[in-house]
């Protein structure tokens, strides 16, 4: 084929999908990506219909891209980028990474069986350079046993149809596909002695989620450090998150678990916070040996 009409062709289809419908429901990836862009552009000084005009576009559709609702083409954040004077080519080749994802995750054949939270956060941990959590109360998700998520999904009033808890419990399962496989994901966890204790079923069920925790501990890309009750000092029992590093720091999240639903935090300040509270909880748990050998008293105790 001629690579002239290739590239005519192309240059149709991209046009084409800028003038597709607005996303009725945008991922929370998309929102993030919209998001950057209306920071480079506030940083810039300029409005948005200033940039509209850079784009021979209007502010609305202007507005759609800022807000996840429509996509942007390499070519079109790539001159925005230059017109916002934005010096960083890193973010900004993260960013049109971004905008020209096409493929369709795992997590969308979950789409319409559970809430879209489940699915943001599924594919926040899949683009994730590094995986840092926090866990009080629970076991971490990453870590739970099916017998473990199915029991803690059960317990939620009004309970749920069993179709759903299912979707749950197998959406739960797949998500630790990220430490597995030919690039897992580094992963390091801290762990209150408190989430190890509770018996959301029987100690048979303990037994095997404590068992299933120093399985993965000793996986290469897998950290896991305990806070036992005996410790000094620790006053964080509220510090339960998620921090998923993205392909450049500006594009790290925080999520944020809670009883009706969790959140993710994308301002730098606010990630830098819980950056700084990590590495402060997890100086105050056992060393990674340490974590093992009570892990194993865990078990031997049930």
């Amino acid at each position: 084929m001629d690579p002239s009409a290739a590239s005519a062709a192309d240059f149709v289809q991209l046009r084409r999908r800028e003038r597709m419908p607005p996303r009725r429901q945008p991922t929370a990836r998309q929102e993030r990506l919209g998001t950057e862009l209306r920071k480079l552009r506030e940083a810039a000084g300029m409005t948005a219909r200033e940039a509209a005009g850079l784009l021979g576009t209007n502010p609305i559709q202007m507005s759609q891209m800022e807000s996840g609702r429509a996509g942007i083409s390499e070519e079109r954040l790539r001159r925005l980028a230059s017109n916002y004077a934005c010096a960083d080519s890193d973010l900004v080749d993260a960013l049109v990474a971004m905008a020209m994802e096409r493929g369709r995750g795992w997590w969308e054949e979950y789409r319409g069986a559970m809430s879209s939270g489940f699915l943001d956060l599924a594919e926040l941990e899949h683009h994730a350079r590094f995986l840092r959590t926090i866990d009080i109360v629970n076991i971490p998700g990453l870590m739970q046993t099916e017998e473990y998520a199915r029991a803690v999904f059960g317990y939620l009033v009004p309970p749920m149809p069993q179709g759903e808890i299912d979707s749950r419990v197998a959406h739960r399962m797949h998500r630790r596909v990220v430490l597995s496989g030919d690039a897992p994901t580094e992963y390091r966890s801290v762990i209150h002695e408190a989430a190890l204790r509770f018996k959301v079923v029987d100690s048979k069920v303990a037994r095997a989620q404590i068992e299933l925790v120093l399985q993965m501990s000793e996986w290469e890309n897998v950290t896991v450090r305990v806070i036992p009750f005996s410790v000094d000092g620790f006053a964080g029992a509220n510090c339960s998150m998620l921090h998923a590093g993205g392909p450049v720091p500006q594009l790290d999240t925080v999520q944020l678990d809670a009883p009706l639903g969790g959140g993710f935090l994308d301002a730098r300040s606010q990630v830098a916070r819980f950056g700084s509270l990590f590495r402060k909880v997890e100086a105050a748990s056992l060393g990674v040996e340490e974590s093992r050998d009570f892990l194993r008293q865990m078990v031997n105790e049930l």
